[in-house]
Order: C-alpha cells, then structure tokens, then sequence
C-alpha cells in the first residue's frame, strides 16, 4: 500500500474513534452541540497531523505536535491539548489502546525550547530531492520547489506562505512587503533561486486564481504544508519529525548569523518586534561566538602585538 493509501487508512481508522467518542460525550457527559464540533475539530485536526494519525500515534508523534502548534495562541494549545488527553484517555478505558501516551502532549505555558536545528547537509539533501522530482517531471515538483525555496530562503512563516496572493513575487523585484503579527509590515528579500522557482511554478497556476498556491476553493492550508515538508524530509532520508515548516524558517535565521549576518538585521528579516524573540529562534554555536570575540575583540590585535614582541 502507498504512503497516501496508508495515511487515508488512518484517517478512516481515526473517524470511527472520533466519533465513538464524540458519542461517549454526548450521553455520558451530556456535552453540548458546540462541546462536540470543538472536540472533533480539534482530534480531526491532530489526525490529519500525525503520519499514522491519532489511534497509531506514541508519544513521539505526540510531542511533534509542538511544531505545528507553536503560532497558536496557549488558550488554543491549552483547549488541543485538553480534547487530546480526554480523548487518549477513553481510548485506554474502552480497549482500543493498551497504552495512554497523552502525557507526551504538548502543554502550554511552559518555556518554548529552541526550535530543532536542520543543518547544512540536511538542506541539501532536501534540494537534492527536489531535483531528482523536478527531472522526472514528478507532479507537484515545481509548487514543491517553490515552497521551499520561500521557506528556507526567505524565511516566511507557514500562515505568510500559503496565502501569498498569485503576484506577490514579481520577476523583476527582489523582495515582498508583507504584514505580518499585530498589522506589521516588512520587507522581505527573495532570492534569484526563489524567484526563478516560483515563476516556474506560477506558469501551471490557474489564471483565475488569486492565490500563488490554491487548494480547492481556496489556498493551501498550514497543515497540507506541514505534511508536505515531512513526505519531502521522508524521501530525502531525514527523519520527519526532525522537520517542519518552522524548523526550515529557524534554518534561514540560524545559517543567515552563521554566515556573519547581524542579529538585528536577522531580526527584521523575522518579523520579530523584539529582538529577544530573535535569539530564542536562531540558535548559534557556542564555539562560533568564541571564536566571534578572539578574531574581532580590539583586544585580540594587541595580544597578537604583546606576543610578537621581544622581552626587554
């Protein structure tokens, strides 16, 4: 069976247990109309997350949620989390599951920890894998392209990316003005590679479209994202959870200041409003910023002086 014959196998496995359990709620707990949408929207969007959605998930799966996670408001992780625990819990209790791994669900409230670091090799191993498509004419390889060129070379987040209007990324202009957070906007440079991939991939977009990446009747969602830079992680032979739309914006920030870029400029580059947001999400060697002070420090010339000099 195919990965996506898998996945929908899941899926289908999932929609049974929901709705067991949406039914539990009803006439046990006499939830309310609305309780219910609530609790499957959220276990339907946990499903579509998970690659063998929720009845197959342990707390690995669980914990790489996080990622997914991260934009959303702690009241949204905290409600989740919440319907997650419940619904793991009347796993357990009915038989399904012999286990009960909702401790591994993400909480909020608790200090973010820094994002996962993709280093150099695994971004080349992921262009690697997009070449090999795009030579084989695979479908979807050129809107493949174009995603990750954006996220990996101009840092944008999920939710800035798939809802970028058909025109945002003109040929003969090399950055986009987007708003972000709180109504702010910034400038965003796009590099030659990017603006190539996306004029490539723009020539199969539908011209009734105002969207650069359409889905049905409207964009591409931040979860189809999601699965699609774990299925390209996967075939590039680096372990999915490792990765992740965020993961590759937090690669841009890391390997812009590995090659000498200056934290503030990284940090409108982000969108960040407050630079201490931007050092939480670029996570530089220690070793660098050793080396940083004994090459660049005033003092470092005059010991190279003090050590040339001959004793009197």
């Amino acid at each position: 069976m195919s990965t996506r014959g898998r996945r929908d196998e899941a899926r289908a496995g999932d929609r049974g247990l929901i709705a067991a359990f949406l039914e539990m709620l009803a006439a046990e707990a006499g939830a309310a109309r609305n309780t219910l949408l609530a609790y499957e929207r959220d276990l339907a969007g946990a499903s579509a997350l998970l690659p063998g959605g929720l009845e197959r998930a342990g707390a690995a799966e669980l914990r790489g949620l996080a990622e997914a996670w991260r934009p959303l408001a702690p009241a949204t992780v905290a409600r989740k989390a919440a319907a997650l625990r419940r619904f793991y819990g009347f796993l357990h209790d009915e038989g399904f599951r012999d286990d009960d791994p909702s401790a591994a669900v993400p909480r909020p409230g608790a200090r973010r920890p820094l994002p996962r670091v993709l280093d150099h090799g695994a971004v080349a191993a992921l262009f690697a894998e997009i070449e090999r498509r795009k030579a084989a004419a695979a479908p979807g390889a050129l809107r493949l392209a174009a995603l990750i060129e954006l996220l990996y070379g101009s840092g944008l987040r999920a939710s800035e990316l798939v809802s970028l209007p058909r025109r945002a990324v003109s040929p003969d202009r090399p950055f986009l003005i987007l708003k972000g957070k709180g109504g702010r906007e910034r400038l965003v440079p796009i590099s030659d590679r990017a603006r190539a991939a996306v004029v490539e991939w723009a020539r199969e977009v539908p011209r009734d479209s105002p969207w650069l990446f359409p889905s049905g009747r409207g964009h591409l969602s931040r979860v189809r994202l999601f699965q699609i830079v774990r299925e390209l992680a996967a075939a590039a032979g680096i372990p999915p959870e490792r990765i992740s739309p965020h993961v590759l914006r937090h690669a841009f920030a890391t390997h812009l200041l590995e090659g000498g870029a200056d934290l503030r400029a990284v940090q409108m580059l982000l969108g960040h409003a407050d630079v201490a947001t931007t050092q939480i999400y670029t996570h530089v060697d220690t070793s660098r910023l050793v080396d940083l002070v004994n090459r660049r420090h005033p003092l470092a010339d005059q010991r190279r002086v003090d050590a040339r000099a001959k004793p009197a």
